[in-house]
């Protein structure tokens, strides 16, 4: 099984990733801290933790909404959401993941992250945020939650930190959103045989099978494979497959790993290929989120 697989197999009972091998406990406990639970008058808390890697927490939710953002390191946060079973998705130091209020949702650490947690009352959601989302984390939104960052016990004067919270959600209303994340089928409803499937391709990004061929794999015909995609995940499999090939390709990216390398390691014969898809789905080039953990 490769180092790298983004997800190696989906636990039965709730459909969440289980944690990589390691010698560090396998899950961390959420630690809810009442010092951060955001009120009516205080909406928005700010909680900064220091998370190495393979850090785990286990499935859980809250009664706010939760934005995960990491100024350095790479997360991975799977949500459960319908109609799908669970969405996955893989975040960079400039990307941030809205977890709506009550969502049962799971975080792994794969590169040790200074992790920003943002906690937010219900009272204050937009309106039809329901489910999970990626956004870009401005510059002005990632000074924004520095700002607000205070040390629990030297707090922010009121009026000071009103006014940074009112544009803060501002600024996260109307940040630019990415259809960035892998949807896997339900453990408990799915077609077992597309779960095989995405596993299957998850466990291996670089390999150029066809779906043609993964559905011979799997017992179906590749009609019945592209309707199960259609159906189940709402999506064709060309645009599942490249949104796993950027989940894997993100965090090798970050640590630094060559451009031709990450390219061969999703199945792209040439740098230049990698680098136009890459581009053309995340705005900007791979080299953008190179280093990242230097920052």
């Amino acid at each position: 099984m490769r180092q790298n697989a983004i997800i190696h197999r989906i636990s039965d009972n709730l459909g969440m990733p289980k944690p990589r091998a390691t010698t560090r406990p396998p899950n961390t406990p959420v630690g809810d801290d009442r010092r951060f639970t955001p009120t009516a008058q205080r909406p928005v808390r700010v909680r900064s933790r220091t998370m190495p890697v393979d850090t785990h927490f286990e499935p859980h939710q809250h009664a706010w909404a939760q934005l995960a953002y990491c100024t350095t390191g790479v997360l991975q946060l799977t949500v459960a959401q319908q109609p799908v079973g669970h969405i996955t998705y893989i975040v960079p130091p400039s990307r941030a993941v809205w977890v709506a209020p009550g969502a049962l949702h799971a975080i792994n650490v794969l590169e040790t992250a200074e992790f920003r947690t943002l906690y937010i009352d219900p009272g204050v959601v937009p309106a039809g945020w329901r489910g999970s989302r990626v956004m870009v984390v401005s510059s002005l939104m990632r000074e924004l939650i520095q700002a607000l960052d205070a040390p629990v016990d030297v707090p922010l004067a009121a009026t000071r930190e009103q006014l940074l919270t009112t544009l803060l959600l501002d600024e996260i209303t109307h940040a630019t959103t990415q259809a960035l994340g892998v949807p896997m089928p339900s453990p408990h409803h799915g077609d077992k045989r597309l779960r095989a499937l995405c596993e299957a391709v998850l466990r291996a990004p670089g390999d150029r099978t066809t779906l043609a061929g993964w559905a011979a794999d799997i017992g179906a015909s590749e009609r019945t494979v592209a309707r199960l995609f259609r159906t189940e995940l709402h999506t064709s499999y060309q645009q599942w497959r490249q949104q796993a090939v950027l989940a894997h390709a993100l965090p090798l990216l970050a640590r630094g790993t060559p451009i031709s390398q990450v390219a061969a390691a999703t199945g792209y014969a040439s740098d230049s290929a990698f680098s136009a898809m890459f581009k053309t789905a995340m705005g900007q080039p791979p080299s953008h989120f190179m280093h990242k953990n230097e920052a």
